[in-house]
């Protein structure tokens, strides 16, 4: 969590609702994240807007939420002035919340810009210190270890010894140079920085020393791997941190005895579901908020232009000497406000329709995951001998898709779509398959809307599912181009085809669905006598009419 901002107490400014809505702040943020929005929404003061603005951001990244939380933040950038003294602390603290969401992202250049930003404004060297460290983290996380090193080797000659602090710093030094060098012996510093982190109780210290432990032990020494992977578990419980659990269950997934990873991965399995359920809620829960304040800002509206109408059509049948002109007049206002009237109708009315397409959305991302939960469960199954590889790979997998669930749903339609989707069509390569992708450019994506580049994800996950499943391939290409107004995706394999007569299962049905949702066409054939063909076509630039 980034920095709080001390309360900018001025002249003529009412802080009593940010002061009721920071006293819920880590007890009850849906009731902080509604009260500061109500900030945001009533305030006069546009510092206090945009402090409300990155503590909402704050709740909305604890919860995950991190584009949720880097539209606040762009949202607090747009009201504060650099030139502005009264500024520049509440600024340091927006582009450090920034850089936080986008190392969350993976966006480690852009993290690295926006901390130095925060450098830049802030005053007091403890937060200046925070954000190299953060900036160090991105530049660890970025693979850039020499670069992070010369971060934490500057911070820890300024730390006092043996403090909390200089534990943490010695811990992602200790970490970042084992990274660039594995031969690098890390242990004795580790060690170090756990034995201060314990005599000084500090237990968020304990469970980072303890991930790092355990991740430095894993291949060569699984015994005290393990055991540090379970000191992680009960700390990450006693701190009441799904997130750390989550983590730590998956280290444990890594390093226990075959005996034990089932169990280990099934509290896994059950754990990320429902932690995302969770997540999604407060997610949905942020949005609904923000949502019923502009409706009722839109009903304010309506209610004061009705109240002006009436008294307007009072004064125009007092105006007697000008009858005719007013009638004009009259008429002429009571049209423009009808039509603001209808503008305003409609706006709600696509608003609910858009909550009413993500919850279903929300529903078809849940079940596209359980192809993937069945084939972790189909090689634990029936596997002798696990893959511990194979099996960490996919579970990392699957916990970076359950995270960033609802923001695919949100916003499938930004620029880095196409890499996305690639990343996630590529994903079903294995050993004995090859998948290739030609022609997935940012510039074909950018001329399909939103909603059918959102249908179109999940038909062209369902294929590779079941390509992976059925065919046998060794090789699969999947083609995207354009042809004058349609968009031609074409999928290519050259396994055992699809036999005559086929009954199709909720798979392809579901595919069918979708293709009708967005107004294309699936045909499905031979690949040049052999393996499978199928050309799916779709109108460009059409939004789904659901009906």
């Amino acid at each position: 969590m980034a920095c709080k901002q001390p309360n900018h107490r001025r002249a003529k400014v009412d802080w009593t609702v940010y002061k009721k809505a920071y006293t819920f702040l880590s007890r009850q943020n849906d009731s902080a994240f509604y009260y500061f929005n109500q900030v945001a929404a009533e305030s006069k003061d546009s510092l206090q807007i945009a402090m409300s603005y990155n503590i909402m951001a704050m709740i909305q990244s604890d919860a995950g939420d991190y584009y949720g939380a880097q539209e606040s933040l762009s949202l607090a950038l747009k009201l504060l002035d650099e030139r502005q003294e009264k500024d520049r602390t509440t600024l340091a603290n927006v582009y450090n919340e920034l850089g936080m969401s986008s190392t969350n992202l993976k966006n480690y250049t852009a993290a690295v810009d926006f901390f130095d930003k925060a450098i830049h404004f802030d005053k007091d060297e403890n937060l200046k210190s925070l954000s190299l460290n953060n900036k160090a983290l991105a530049y660890q996380k970025k693979k850039d270890y020499g670069e992070a090193l010369k971060l934490y080797r500057q911070l820890i000659r300024k730390t006092k010894p043996n403090s909390t602090e200089y534990a943490r710093i010695l811990t992602n030094l200790a970490t970042t140079a084992w990274l660039n060098a594995p031969q690098y012996p890390a242990a004795p510093d580790l060690l170090k920085a756990l034995h201060i982190r314990q005599r000084e109780k500090d237990l968020w210290g304990l469970n980072s020393s303890y991930l790092s432990l355990a991740a430095y032990y894993a291949n060569n020494r699984p015994d005290s791997a393990l055991a540090y992977a379970k000191a992680r578990y009960a700390i990450a419980r006693e701190l009441r941190s799904p997130d750390d659990r989550l983590e730590a269950l998956g280290m444990l997934v890594k390093v226990a005895p075959e005996t034990e990873v089932k169990r280990y991965f099934s509290l896994y399995q059950d754990l990320g579901d429902s932690l995302q359920t969770n997540r999604n809620a407060a997610k949905n829960q942020f949005a609904l908020i923000r949502y019923n304040v502009e409706r009722s800002k839109a009903e304010n509206l309506r209610l004061q232009k009705d109240n002006a109408e009436e008294k307007y059509g009072l004064l125009i049948r007092n105006m007697l000497l000008v009858t005719a002109l007013l009638i004009l007049t009259g008429g002429t206002v009571r049209v423009l406000a009808l039509l603001r009237k209808r503008k305003i109708r409609q706006e709600l009315e696509k608003q609910e329709a858009i909550q009413e397409t993500r919850r279903k959305a929300s529903k078809d991302v849940h079940d596209s995951l359980s192809n993937d939960i069945y084939l972790l469960m189909k090689r634990i199954k029936h596997d002798a001998v696990l893959d511990r590889d194979w099996l960490r790979q996919h579970t990392e997998f699957l916990y970076r898709r359950s995270r960033n669930i609802s923001y695919e749903i949100l916003t499938d339609n930004e620029e880095f779509f196409s890499e996305r989707l690639g990343e996630l069509l590529k994903s079903f390569g294995t050993d004995e398959t090859k998948v290739s992708l030609v022609g997935n450019s940012p510039s074909l994506w950018q001329k399909v809307a939103p909603d059918t580049k959102l249908e179109l994800k999940y038909i062209l996950q369902e294929l590779l599912v079941n390509m992976q499943k059925h065919s046998r391939a060794a090789n699969a290409v999947v083609k995207f181009e354009v042809q004058g107004a349609s968009g031609l995706i074409t999928y290519k394999d050259d396994g055992v085809g699809m036999p005559e007569n086929t009954v199709h299962q909720n798979g392809l049905t579901n595919t069918e669905t979708r293709i009708n949702a967005i107004r294309g066409r699936i045909t499905f054939g031979a690949n040049d006598g052999k393996g499978l063909k199928i050309v799916i076509s779709f109108p460009l630039s059409k939004q789904i009419i659901y009906v």
